[in-house]
């Protein structure tokens, strides 16, 4: 898988190592003066699931804080270890070598997330399709490397969320045809973000934030008042082009600077539509909140696919789903759960 202020409080930006820790976002908190510093606890770690996760929570114990923070790390590292298609023993990549020529007993987790993946693939009317890896493999960002027009033209057949058949009485998952291969880093990384979550609830803990990349969910407040959360500029990445304020709610951005390329005037970016295997372009960058950041981040591809006029009728038909979408031409756009800021 692949990184206001009140009269008696003082704002603190944390801006994470100068909006580095995510691709996307910038968490804004409130330091009341008079609180023990201490008890407010918060680590950085690198390399976990190819990304920057951070752990932030207020723990009335600090050692108690601090085996929480650990937990929610070790947790995060496995869930890489099941579901990373760069680690040759991991779950997933024994379904990608095996399902293609038979069904494949998989965990429960495992199963659970690809069921989830693809309810995502009918909701977005096949803009999230977790096969876009048969083609997505042939890219390598770091090393600037590209498939030819002939290499996807034969790699594209296996693109399609239909190929992938569970069966919910034996928990197996088979592939339909040769080729085909998944990727979860559209979704693993909420998915871990959640499950830390979980963990920090079980330990009692009830005002934390957990990261990963531009994957985040918030528990509870930050010092009596709202976190705000944020949205970076997609080509100037200290300058933030909304403040949302959030309480127990997830939100996650997805944008074309994240992991690309850039080649003759064209950009190379991880997000493949599945209908043609080139890098989708259809906006710069996606932030979508709701309840979870596994939701959120299996629906913050759509509208580089779909584009943002069609995306966002698809936002606006979810309850628990908003959106600010930022076009190429450089427009923000809303969905109607939310109000776009006053001159």
């Amino acid at each position: 898988m692949g990184r206001d202020d009140t009269e008696s409080a003082q704002v603190l930006y944390h801006t994470y190592m100068k909006l580095s820790l995510a691709p996307a976002i910038t968490l804004i908190g409130l330091l009341a003066p008079g609180l023990a510093a201490a008890e407010w606890l918060e680590r950085v770690e690198d390399g976990i699931m190819g990304t920057r996760i951070a752990v932030e929570l207020w723990a009335d114990d600090p050692k108690q804080g601090q085996a929480a923070i650990d937990a929610v790390l070790a947790e995060m590292r496995r869930v890489d270890e099941a579901m990373s298609t760069y680690k040759p023993t991991s779950e997933l990549s024994m379904v990608n070598a095996r399902a293609a020529q038979g069904p494949v007993q998989i965990s429960p987790e495992l199963f659970d997330l690809l069921d989830t993946a693809l309810v995502y693939s009918r909701v977005t009317d096949g803009a999230f399709d977790i096969t876009y890896a048969s083609v997505g493999y042939l890219y390598d960002y770091r090393k600037h490397v590209r498939p030819a027009e002939e290499q996807i033209k034969a790699a594209l057949p296996g693109v399609n969320y239909r190929h992938v058949v569970l069966d919910k009485s034996q928990h197996t998952v088979r592939f339909t045809q040769p080729g085909v291969r998944i990727d979860l880093g559209g979704i693993a990384k909420g998915h871990s973000v959640d499950r830390g979550i979980v963990l920090l609830h079980g330990r009692g803990f009830v005002h934390a934030l957990v990261t990963a990349g531009g994957d985040s969910r918030i528990i509870g407040d930050r010092f009596g008042k709202p976190w705000v959360v944020g949205i970076r500029h997609p080509d100037r990445k200290e300058e933030v082009i909304a403040r949302i304020p959030l309480e127990d709610a997830a939100i996650s951005t997805s944008g074309d600077y994240e992991r690309y390329f850039d080649e003759g005037g064209v950009r190379y970016h991880h997000i493949i539509d599945p209908g043609t295997g080139h890098s989708a372009s259809k906006v710069r960058s996606a932030t979508i909140i709701g309840p979870s950041a596994t939701r959120t981040d299996g629906l913050s591809k759509t509208a580089f696919v779909l584009g943002p006029e069609r995306a966002m009728e698809i936002y606006n038909r979810l309850d628990d789903i908003d959106a600010i979408l930022v076009t190429p031409d450089g427009r923000v756009l809303y969905s109607k759960g939310l109000e776009a800021p006053t001159k």
